[in-house]
């Protein structure tokens, strides 16, 4: 059965239907037919009029007693409920996640119990600055939560796209989130952390440097969710049938491999499609393409622990990969969208203190601090403590029982007369002391007070490694977006506190940054509590550019077409990508559909005014009879890939277009003269590698 929304037939029909049946004032009636879905009160009455409220006369007053406008107006005028604090940006969908690897002598966990048991999971996607309506890509960090339906309850891992956090204690989580959102006298910038709150709170903070060069790296403008790491941040332990423990740190690997935008296609993206990330989520379940996650584990015992250079419980640090091999054990597949937003994505309550048996948690400050905090922003979101009767947070594969009772929105309240426990009545449920959650007995003692580890002093070290460990293209992103950020900044002081912290990160990246800033004079180094450690080295695995996907699977190549386009080499394209396990779209000066150069007709996906080549990951210049140059979006099309170093495919038609762009001989290796089908296939395998990054020298200065 054809989907109505879909059918235009249906669509026309239905309105023929609609505009046949008017009253005597020309208003519009729409009568269920025998069979079909009645329109009803919350109460469950049929509405007979849906379009005039109840009049007291033709021209009289609306009358109070019109319960369906009231009931109607009333919910209408309660349907938004607070947003998120942070995360307030996000899309979700459903999936499963399948356990490839079991390891029951590591974990009690439910997920991880046999090779090849299946979990249905939930996926929430975030940015964290910005409110529910700003734009999928503005610079940030992004939130990565999964819920896992396990038969053992519910397991929330909410996580970020970086393995690191800006503070160490969880205290000092409102002041960040204070001074990233926009100003509370001005009430801006929207979804910005370039402005003087955040970077003097950034200033004064040494233990953010770390991920501050995340932050500033290109992992914070990730081309679509389905290309960005998620990692739980913090270290948990995983705790066996007999009790033993082990540390854990928790990865997602996207199986299209990591993928970033440029600061300048984020900025553009934004204006074009400001929901390009939700969009791509979406279009690729849609399709079939399922995207796809590997979940990898770092598990580590005390010894390790004791004998690395850092604090593992210290959630501004790292073990790098290269230290602590990740061991994959699952897939995670999405492949089922939300039915409503709101129902789901919008009211999903996730939680970090919502573990299972064989999950733990450490004495990380930040995770004792959420574990606390989490509760408190649902209850003030969804109204009360029932919030978890809702069906995106009810348990699915295991039975829920006990005797919490009454509340707003209960819905699940028990029969009888018992509602307490113990019971001399032999009635409801009781604690089972084999199969029931245990936490991991870890000795604790010591003196309260309020100090800070000696261990978690090193606030520049891995901040170091992981700009060292960038590609000269990706530091050189690092720079701008610290240049263009600081920029923002009006107070002089704050921008000369932030070099004086990067001299302690790197004095070329400082030095550098200090000439763009306009500073006469670099300042001293920021006082440290630990020194710069000089040794620690280059990571591969914290780099994007050195870790391609070695694939265009899931990718987009836009192709610029006009009346009189070369048929075969389109041809010859949409074979290579297709075969890639890409997608294309074809933009045109008009909607309607373009001729090749046989009179053939070709289908049009955009017109050039409302399809920037910042959308796609890589171009093809296809032009007939017409050649673009005159035409300024088609100008603005090509100069755009050009400038965000897009490996670009064209005709000799084109020629007249890429002179018009001060292209024409540039000698530029990404710029792929396309005449048969050897040449179209080595441009499409060329794409592979995302970027053509050499180009960027061109740039420079």
């Amino acid at each position: 059965m054809k989907d109505p929304v879909k059918d235009p037939k249906r669509q026309t029909a239905d309105f023929d239907a609609l505009v046949s049946d008017t009253g005597e004032g020309g208003e519009i009636h729409q009568h269920a037919r025998k069979g079909e879905e009645r329109l009803t009160t919350a109460q469950g009455v049929v509405i007979s009029d849906n379009q005039n409220s109840l009049r007291a006369g033709a021209p009289g007053p609306t009358l109070m007693e019109d319960f369906a406008m009231r009931e109607k107006i009333f919910h209408f005028d309660h349907e938004r409920i607070p947003e998120r604090v942070v995360h307030a940006r996000g899309y979700g969908a459903h999936g499963t996640f399948t356990c490839t690897r079991a390891i029951p002598d590591v974990t009690r966990a439910a997920p991880f119990e046999a090779e090849g048991k299946e979990t249905e999971v939930f996926v929430r996607f975030s940015t964290v600055a910005g409110s529910k309506g700003s734009p999928d890509l503005p610079r940030d960090i992004r939130g990565f939560a999964v819920k896992f339906y396990t038969d053992a309850g519910n397991w929330d891992l909410v996580g970020n796209n970086a393995p690191v956090f800006f503070i160490q204690d969880a205290i000092k989580f409102p002041d960040l989130i204070h001074a990233v959102k926009p100003e509370p006298d001005r009430d801006f910038p929207q979804a910005q952390s370039a402005h003087d709150n955040f970077w003097d709170f950034i200033s004064l903070t040494p233990e953010s440097m770390h991920t501050i060069m995340w932050a500033m790296s290109d992992r914070a403008i990730p081309r679509s969710f389905t290309t960005m790491e998620g990692f739980g941040v913090h270290t948990f332990r995983f705790v066996n049938a007999d009790g033993v423990s082990t540390f854990v740190k928790f990865h997602w690997k996207p199986k299209m491999g990591l993928q970033s935008v440029l600061w300048d296609e984020a900025l553009k993206s934004n204006g074009a499609d400001p929901d390009r990330h939700r969009r791509d989520l979406w279009d690729a379940i849609d399709r079939g393409d399922f995207p796809e996650w590997d979940l990898g584990v770092q598990l580590f015992d005390q010894d390790f622990a004791d004998s690395f250079a850092f604090d593992v419980l210290d959630p501004t640090k790292i073990i790098p990969e290269e230290d602590c091999p990740v061991e994959i054990i699952g897939t995670m597949r999405l492949d089922r969208a939300v039915d409503n937003f709101f129902a789901e994505t919008e009211q999903v309550a996730f939680c970090t203190a919502n573990v299972i048996p064989g999950i733990d948690f450490t004495d990380d400050p930040l995770l004792q601090g959420r574990n606390f905090s989490y509760l408190d922003t649902q209850l003030k979101r969804l109204g009360g403590p029932n919030f978890t009767k809702l069906p995106i947070n009810a348990p699915k594969g295991c039975p829920v029982s006990n005797f919490q009772q009454d509340g707003h929105m209960q819905t699940a309240a028990r029969k009888g007369r018992v509602n307490y426990e113990p019971n001399g009545w032999g009635e409801g449920p009781r604690a089972h002391p084999l199969e029931g959650y245990v936490s991991y007995k870890e000795p604790v003692s010591g003196e309260k007070m309020r100090i800070r580890p000696e261990s978690f002093a090193d606030h520049y070290s891995q901040a170091r490694q992981f700009y060292i460990s960038q590609t000269p293209s990706e530091q050189g992103h690092i720079l701008s977006a610290l240049v263009f950020e600081l920029s923002k900044c009006e107070e002089p002081a704050i921008r000369e506190r932030m070099v004086a912290h990067l001299l302690n990160i790197d004095e070329d990246l400082a030095q550098k940054a200090a000439d763009r800033l306009g500073l006469a004079t670099l300042p001293k180094p920021a006082p440290a509590a630990r020194p710069t450690r000089m040794d620690l080295a280059a990571s591969p695995a914290l780099s994007i550019q050195a870790n391609p996907p070695g694939s265009f699977k899931g990718r987009i190549m836009g192709v610029m077409l006009s009346d009189g386009f070369d048929g075969q080499v389109l041809a010859a394209i949409e074979k290579a990508v297709t075969k890639a396990g890409g997608l294309l779209r074809f933009i045109a000066p008009r909607i309607g559909g373009v001729s090749c150069s046989n009179d053939n007709p070709h289908p049009v996906t955009d017109q050039i005014g409302g399809a920037p080549s910042v959308l796609f990951d890589a171009v093809a210049i296809l032009p007939g009879k017409d050649s673009l140059a005159g035409n300024p979006a088609a100008k603005d099309f090509l100069s755009d890939a050009f400038a965000h170093c897009k490996f670009i495919g064209w005709t000799k038609e084109a020629a007249e277009l890429v002179g018009a762009c001060g292209l024409e001989g540039s000698g530029d290796a990404g710029l792929c003269l396309l005449d048969d089908e050897n040449t179209v296939t080595q441009f499409v395998t060329a794409c592979e590698a995302l970027r053509h990054w050499p180009r960027e020298a061109r740039f420079k200065g």
